[in-house]
Parts: C-alpha cells; structure tokens; sequence
C-alpha cells in the first residue's frame, strides 16, 4: 500500500497546496510516484462545462501518474464558502465513504498519497462530521502547514492541541512565509520550535511563484 500524508494548515490561503507539491517533489527526489489528492474544494470555476479547482489542477499536473480530475477532487463548489455550506447550495453532502473510496484507488497507483484538507483543522465538511473527522477516519499522519504571520503562534499552538486530543499522529509541521515583511520572523518561528515537540520539517520564504525544485530542498527532516 501507498505512503499516505494528509495535509492540514493553521488557516486558508497559508500555502497547503504549495506545500503539498513541494512535498511531492521531494519524495520524487526518492525515487517514488506521487499523487496529490485533494477531496474536498470550494471557489470552483467552470471550466469546459466541469467545476475545477485550481489548487487541485495544480496537484494534478504535479503527479506522478495521469489522473482524471474527477479522482483528485471528487466535491468540487462553486461558491467560494465553508465547504458545508457550500455543498449544502448544490444540494449535496460530503459523505467521507466516497472519498475515503477515491484515496483507495488511488493509493493501489502510486508509491505515496498526499490528502490536502480543505482550511484549516476544524472546518466542517457536512452537519456532523469536520476536517479532522476526516483525517481520523482516513487514518494518515499529519503534516501541519503554519502560515508565518501575525498571529501563527495562537493558531498554531490550537491547532497543534487540537491534532493531539484527536488521537492523530502529527509527523511534523511547515513554515509557510506569507508575508513578505514579517516582523521577527526567526523568532516566531523559534517561538513555534519551542512550544512543542512535534518536528519543523521545512521552511519555505516568502514567494510569488510556485518552485517545487526550489521548495523540495528546504526540507530538513526525512519524511
């Protein structure tokens, strides 16, 4: 069976994706097949009469194996909301058989999987059941995206909290540089380091362009 990751973060637009391909890079540099996975997305656009999901075209031209759309993203929406809200508009409900179906298949056709979330940690997906359900039920290590900003160190430190009374296995966490003139940024980071113990496995500057090859080698601890 394949290697599997799932992908969570401190808040949205904090860099998952850019993680995520980051991440399938750097495990392309071993020598495995990569696929990205990425269940669940909201803010789709139309395009060729299908909803698709940019952070999740993206995971599909990064993988290793030619992939339909349809087996990256299964619960593709429309409207740019929380994911429950927004399948509830199109009349539907994220039911996590269908997904967890999908990881299935997909693990059978490469070396290792990686399950982007959809936000961040506890945003719901469907009346009862949240992003952190999701990861339970899918049974992965987490990797933890920490966007570097005002802020990070509350959210982060919730988030870690959070992934440990789920019960998760948290595999490490990414420092994502958003902003550009981050105050004392080594220091937050080094606040970060020093309030828990799960491992920082990379840091990634600030950037306006996406470079797999350029973030794969930021990495510090073996995955």
């Amino acid at each position: 069976m394949a290697q599997g990751y799932f992908i969570t973060g401190t808040d949205t637009g904090i860099g998952k994706t850019w993680s995520t391909v980051a991440l399938m890079q750097y495990f392309k540099h071993q020598g495995k097949t990569v696929i990205g996975m990425k269940p669940v997305a909201s803010g789709c656009e139309e395009i060729d009469g299908q909803l698709r999901n940019e952070d999740a075209l993206l995971l599909q031209q990064h993988a290793s194996v030619d992939l339909p759309y349809q087996s990256i993203n299964p619960y593709a929406f429309s409207l740019p909301v929380s994911p429950h809200i927004a399948a509830q508009k199109a009349g539907l409900e994220i039911e996590f058989n269908e997904i967890l179906c999908k990881y299935q298949q997909l693990e059978k056709q490469a070396d290792v999987v990686l399950v982007e979330g959809v936000g961040g940690w506890l945003v719901p997906l469907n009346s009862h059941q949240d992003v952190a359900a999701l990861a339970q039920q899918m049974d992965l290590p987490v990797i933890v995206v920490v966007g570097i900003r005002l802020g990070c160190i509350n959210q982060a430190k919730l988030t870690f909290a959070a992934i440990q009374q789920a019960g998760v296995k948290c595999q490490g966490w990414i420092a994502s540089c958003v902003e550009q003139d981050m105050l004392m940024l080594e220091e937050n980071i080094q606040t970060l380091c020093q309030a828990t113990e799960i491992p920082l496995l990379a840091v990634f500057p600030y950037s306006n362009n996406l470079n797999p090859e350029y973030f794969s080698r930021k990495f510090v601890m073996k995955l």
